[in-house]
């Protein structure tokens, strides 16, 4: 899509500002900023043609935003909760469970809504080049989509992400999560119609659910020690706060 095009030439173009490791790395190491990155994508966006969305169109889009708001005001799982577990395949159909990624250090969990989605692209980009600092805290990080594998492959070998991508083709992780919702018929029609979206040609026939865009920070235990989840799907957690809460795990 010509969104995703646009996101992927921005951070292509290293316009990620950056923000400095906090206190206690030595490296000299940036952390990228989603909301910085998110600032120049909307820039971009504006000096494009817009799709030809009706006022009936937008009455679909903000009902389907306010039900949604209303469905989940707290989505996720808080911190302090016990992470649940999983099996799911990765874009090269080997099975990856989250127990064993948690034997070997904490795992940061994130769920995101396709390939198809310009904002999930921003985040995974953000993600990648903080992928060092990330690992340099003895953590995995782990990415959870309702897209199916082949669609993942796709999009790996496309953007190069050096990190797992699992398929939750029948959401129970995404729901066990608290994150999962389905696509209102009405908005998928303006989708498809108007966006030249059919969410199943990722997720697959009769797929219409989604995860509210949702990232966890799961210690060795288990257990959740950070969280953030937002209905507005603009909205993901910043790479400098995981890797806070990252540095925080290893000073208990």
């Amino acid at each position: 899509m010509k969104l995703r095009s646009v996101a992927l030439s921005l951070l292509s173009a290293s316009f990620f500002l950056s923000g400095s490791l906090p206190a206690g790395d030595t490296a000299e190491a940036r952390i990228p900023s989603y909301a910085e990155a998110l600032s120049a994508f909307r820039a971009a966006k504006e000096t494009e043609a817009s799709p030809a969305l009706t006022e009936q169109d937008r009455a679909v889009m903000a009902k389907a935003k306010d039900d949604l708001a209303a469905a989940l005001p707290n989505p996720g799982l808080a911190v302090g909760t016990a992470a649940p577990d999983f099996s799911l395949t990765n874009a090269n159909g080997t099975r990856v469970g989250l127990s064993s990624l948690l034997a070997e250090g904490p795992v940061v969990l994130t769920f995101y809504r396709g390939a198809w989605c310009p904002y999930c692209n921003l985040q995974l980009r953000g993600l990648t080049q903080s992928l060092p600092m990330i690992e340099a805290q003895g953590a995995r990080l782990v990415a959870v989509t309702p897209q199916t594998p082949d669609k993942s492959l796709a999009q790996v070998e496309e953007d190069g992400f050096p990190f797992e991508i699992l398929s939750d083709l029948d959401n129970s992780v995404t729901k066990a999560y608290g994150l999962y919702f389905e696509v209102p018929a009405a908005l998928r029609q303006v989708y498809e119609q108007r966006l030249g979206l059919d969410i199943t040609a990722y997720n697959g026939a009769g797929r219409h659910g989604l995860p509210v865009p949702g990232t966890f920070v799961i210690d060795r235990g288990g257990v959740i020690r950070a969280a953030f989840a937002d209905v507005d799907y603009r909205q993901r957690m910043e790479p400098a706060d995981i890797v806070a809460a990252l540095q925080r795990l290893r000073k208990q």
